[in-house]
């Protein structure tokens, strides 16, 4: 069954995403708290949504998504963007990734947005199989980049202002 996340939710997404992050080598990476992840999620302008998938005899949580709105200037609509889609490897291959998959189609269609992406580490064959089966493709002729830690905190900074001999601020232009 897939089910929106609650508040009381926090602690097994914490939980998952550190189980992800594990799976894709990276664990050190997930540095998340609970906090931010309900601020995310359910604070006063929440960021992100999250769907949980639970097991249909226990009702325990065994995957989540997380994804969030994008924007398509060529479309000219809102997207979904899912940032971690995550089952428990011992679950696996009983319908839970599909099935948190069909419901972020459904919001999409509901919604009226055109697009569902997500990215996939080259090295997980068995999400690209898994992916491609249900339809999607890979847009090999794009690049993923990202600015993070001291490169971002560096291109961030405030810039010391720039003065006219006649001392005008030019740093706005």
């Amino acid at each position: 069954m897939i089910r929106t996340a609650t508040p009381t939710d926090i602690p097994v997404i914490h939980a998952l995403i550190r189980e992800l992050a594990a799976y894709e080598k990276e664990p050190q990476e997930a540095r998340a708290t609970p906090e931010q992840l309900h601020e995310a999620l359910f604070g006063e302008h929440p960021g992100a949504y999250a769907h949980l998938a639970t097991d249909d005899t226990t009702g325990e949580p065994v995957g989540f998504a997380l994804w969030f709105l994008n924007f398509s200037t060529w479309r000219g609509v809102h997207g979904i963007y899912l940032e971690d889609l995550y089952v428990r490897p011992t679950t696996r291959g009983a319908g839970h990734g599909k099935a948190l998959l069909t419901e972020l189609a459904r919001i999409c269609v509901a919604r009226g947005y055109e697009r569902l992406e997500w990215s996939v580490l080259n090295w997980n064959r068995p999400a690209i199989d898994f992916y491609e089966a249900l339809g999607a493709r890979p847009q090999d002729e794009w690049t993923v980049y990202r600015l993070t830690d001291e490169a971002l905190r560096k291109l961030g900074q405030p810039r010391r202002p720039t003065t006219s001999r006649t001392g005008t601020d030019l740093s706005a232009a």
